[in-house]
């Protein structure tokens, strides 16, 4: 993709949201200074552009970066009844993460599909046995719904968390954990990661987090596609809001 159309994705979402009063000055020139760094890949040694993207990305999708305020898309509302009241909201840094990384993206080869049918099984599995083991578990109960914000939320949890993750995890570490390590070890590797950064929630929402990630990530390396991943990730989270409790049951 030519540079001056890469750079649309990122300078959009930047100017949407300070014109929204989302993103200050700083943010501003921290966005500006993320999406040069990461379109100057084949400038850039490729281990340091590797781990200078994956750090910035993570700090801006952490909300760690100064300067980003996230809009509110409702007031908050009980989802569940044995949950507490959720609010919907647009995060500008980590929709600045995913729409960057997207941008960089797109055009790129697809990798070879290695197995077909272990990527379908990946799939099928991840979708049963995630929200089986969150019930087992006990972190959410089971509680059938159709919120009425649902089209906002999948258009949110699309743009901003689902992009964002998959592109970072999937389709900048493991493939790097993968070439150093092989796929027995980076692959797991990675959903061990994936699943540490969710530990603010809770440790089992951590435990439940790394094995969703190990299935995200098994059915990239099999099918080679990363949008099978990101499918697949929307698709877990839409179990969540659907049938489960949400965002997390009551202690």
């Amino acid at each position: 993709m030519p540079l001056h159309l890469q750079l649309l994705f990122p300078l959009v979402v930047l100017a949407l949201g300070q014109g929204l009063a989302g993103v200050e000055v700083i943010a501003l020139l921290a966005g500006v200074a993320y999406a040069g760094w990461v379109f100057a890949e084949r400038q850039l040694p490729p281990r340091l552009w590797l781990s200078v993207t994956l750090l910035a990305s993570v700090a801006l999708a952490a909300h760690l970066v100064p300067g980003f305020s996230p809009l509110p898309l409702g007031e908050p509302q009980r989802v569940s009844p044995d949950a507490p009241p959720y609010a919907l909201r647009l995060s500008w840094d980590k929709l600045l993460v995913g729409m960057t990384l997207l941008a960089g993206w797109l055009g790129r080869p697809a990798l070879p599909e290695s197995a077909p049918q272990r990527a379908w099984f990946a799939v099928l599995a991840t979708l049963l046995l995630v929200p089986l083991l969150a019930l087992g578990v006990g972190l959410v109960g089971w509680q059938p719904k159709w919120p009425e914000m649902i089209w906002e939320w999948l258009a949110v949890n699309l743009l901003a968390t689902v992009l964002a993750e998959e592109l970072v995890f999937r389709g900048l570490l493991q493939p790097a954990l993968v070439a150093r390590l092989g796929p027995r070890y980076g692959i797991p590797l990675t959903a061990a990661i994936f699943g540490a950064v969710h530990l603010p929630f809770s440790p089992l929402f951590a435990l439940l987090a790394g094995v969703a990630g190990l299935g995200y990530g098994l059915a990239f390396h099999y099918s080679g596609r990363l949008s099978v991943a990101v499918f697949l990730h929307l698709a877990v989270n839409l179990c969540h809001l659907l049938l489960l409790s949400y965002p997390l049951r009551l202690a």
